[in-house]
């Protein structure tokens, strides 16, 4: 899940995103209205989220610019304000859903998985191709019904490959949809992540890689 968190508190903002990272998000992030509107234009994101009382764009003005866009993301929208009216100001904004500060952070990464199956063009819940099995929702994985043990990046990568099946997808699209903004374009890191996972996902092989093209899904009874 690609992700965008917009808060103005630099130390708050930082541990959300390392956390989010944690549970294998890729998340960007933007300390004001100004530079999450600039990031919103250029990347796809399925959440945002989104503090209300931010500098250069104010929270509601820019939940209002995100949910009047037809293919958008998901907005939680956080805030220090704990009042109905508050709550319902913020939900008549757009926003699909709230969460007062202080809050649990377990709390925020089940309510924006949950966003994300919400999403109206949000894809199959299990994916399936070539004998594996993947469930984003309860985070498992496995080939011909044997359980996989992965890594979060490991996990993540699977899904990106299984939802573009039988399509290729390149390094370059990989490294855009499971890790951020942060990830050096020239690292390795896909290539290391893509030869962990074929290892645990065992013979015969399922994940073929074409040089300058990119990775994907076959099927080898084909």
């Amino acid at each position: 899940m690609r992700v965008l968190v917009v808060e103005d508190a630099r130390p708050l903002a930082d541990l959300v995103a390392e956390g989010l990272r944690d549970q294998g998000m890729a998340v960007d992030i933007a300390y004001d209205g100004l530079e999450a509107a600039t990031k919103l234009d250029a990347t796809p994101y399925e959440a945002v989220v989104l503090d209300r009382d931010l500098p250069g764009i104010h929270g509601d003005a820019l939940c209002q610019m995100i949910t009047s866009q037809d293919e958008r993301p998901m907005v939680l929208m956080l805030t220090a304000a704990d009042s109905p009216g508050d709550r319902v100001g913020g939900l008549s904004l757009g926003a699909d859903d709230y969460l007062v500060k202080p809050f649990h952070f377990p709390e925020l990464v089940l309510r924006l998985r949950a966003l994300a199956r919400r999403r109206p063009y949000a894809r199959a819940r299990v994916l399936r191709a070539a004998g594996l099995e993947l469930d984003p929702v309860h985070r498992t994985a496995t080939r011909d019904g044997r359980l996989l043990d992965l890594s979060v990046k490991e996990f993540e990568v699977l899904a990106a490959l299984l939802r573009a099946s039988p399509a290729f997808l390149s390094a370059e699209a990989l490294l855009e949809q499971v890790w951020d903004e942060h990830a050096d374009p020239f690292t390795n890191t896909v290539a290391v992540t893509v030869s962990r996972l074929r290892r645990k996902l065992g013979n015969p092989p399922v994940v073929v890689t074409t040089p300058t093209v990119g990775y994907r899904i076959t099927d080898p009874s084909e």
